[in-house]
């Protein structure tokens, strides 16, 4: 009978353990620096934590995560320590989970539990941790009472090693900017001839008062064609983006959000590109890329089949630039820096081409309808 308890009760620790670490280390997915920031705008700041403090406790977190699936595999202070603390644990992420579950409806997006690796909802991360405390339950229930005397540093060793080495993969930066660090030239935008000049070869030099007559009905009639030309586009706004993109918020635009290793912005590069081969009139695309795997930007290029102007800003400035609970691709349609329709993400929101021409063919009157505040 004590040798199927130990086999259940080692069945258990294994099982636990393997879903700790498996945790920590999706956390870390695809490389540490990338997914433990993403962790960070997706999960934390959503929760309140400031930028400054979020890089801290999500590097703690993860280490305490891998120091827990080490600990249950060892036998000092097993029953009196580290199966109840594993189990607060598990019953403080089942808390924020149904927190989280009762703002979102918690059958959609990201609980972050196992990063990027594996997405599960916050309903899915929720059962499954029910069932890792039942199982702990039981564990503490047919673990033998310790009655020999155990070593305490063992436990702190493991868990400041954990926690030290989370730190040492995964760095803290300085708080980024959004600015460049990187970029191209923006293409030579060529003379705007559609305001209206005027022509000095009508003037004359012979009568003063003439001319005067002259240059205030110029500029009257300049102001009412002026006019006339602001009432069939929206009014210019500042989008945000100027210091990236300087004409960004003059006339009709595209502004893409993409990560130079993403299959799926590579697939939105590609589509446009094929648009713009059928439609010349097509507004000029510009790119703001992820810092991560900056190399594979011309690859990117190749396989979108154009290059196009971009600049590239760190992995935090970006997620914060792209939106809060927004994921790539990004395709943003601006006019005169009102944002006309945005793309975002693989899913409901996700960019088509047909529909982005749909708003393309708009005129202002038609957006109007739909866009109040045009």
């Amino acid at each position: 009978m004590e040798t199927k308890k130990s086999y259940i009760a080692w069945s258990i620790r294994i099982l636990v353990s393997l879903l700790f670490i498996v945790s920590a280390v999706a956390k870390m997915y695809p490389s540490p620096y990338f997914a433990i920031s993403t962790f960070e705008v997706k999960q934390l700041y959503t929760l309140g934590f400031s930028e400054h403090v979020a890089p801290y406790f999500s590097r703690t977190l993860i280490g305490i995560e891998l120091a827990m699936g080490f600990l249950l595999l060892q036998n000092h202070w097993l029953k009196r320590f580290i199966v109840p603390m594993t189990i607060l644990l598990l019953a403080v992420f089942v808390g924020h989970l149904t927190y989280v579950t009762f703002l979102s409806g918690g059958d959609s997006g990201n609980c972050g539990c196992f990063g990027e690796l594996i997405p599960m909802t916050p309903i899915e991360a929720i059962i499954k941790n029910i069932v890792a405390i039942g199982l702990l339950g039981y564990l503490y229930y047919i673990l033998p009472k310790e009655t020999s005397n155990h070593n305490f540093w063992i436990l702190t060793t493991v868990l400041f090693a954990t926690i030290l080495g989370i730190y040492m993969v995964a760095p803290i930066q300085p708080v980024a900017t959004a600015l460049p660090v990187s970029e191209t030239e923006e293409p030579t935008e060529g003379f705007d001839n559609s305001m209206p000049t005027i022509d000095s070869t009508t003037m004359t030099l012979q009568n003063p008062l003439e001319n005067e007559k002259l240059t205030n009905e110029v500029k009257k009639d300049t102001a009412k064609k002026v006019e006339v030309q602001n009432l069939n586009e929206p009014k210019k706004v500042k989008s945000g983006n100027a210091a990236l993109f300087t004409s960004i918020d003059k006339g009709k635009k595209l502004l893409c959000y993409f990560v130079p290793g993403c299959d799926h912005c590579r697939d939105a590069a590609k589509e446009l590109t094929e648009m713009r081969k059928k439609d010349a009139s097509l507004p000029p695309l510009s790119i703001i890329f992820m810092n991560e795997e900056a190399d594979l930007i011309p690859a990117f290029f190749k396989e979108a089949g154009a290059t196009y102007p971009y600049k590239i800003i760190e992995i935090i400035p970006f997620w914060n630039t792209l939106g809060s609970g927004k994921d790539t691709p990004g395709v943003k349609y601006l006019w005169n820096g009102n944002e006309i329709k945005y793309y975002w993400g693989i899913t409901d929101d996700k960019f088509v081409g047909e529909d982005l021409k749909k708003y393309l063919n708009q005129s202002y009157e038609e957006l109007k309808k739909t866009h109040p505040k045009l």
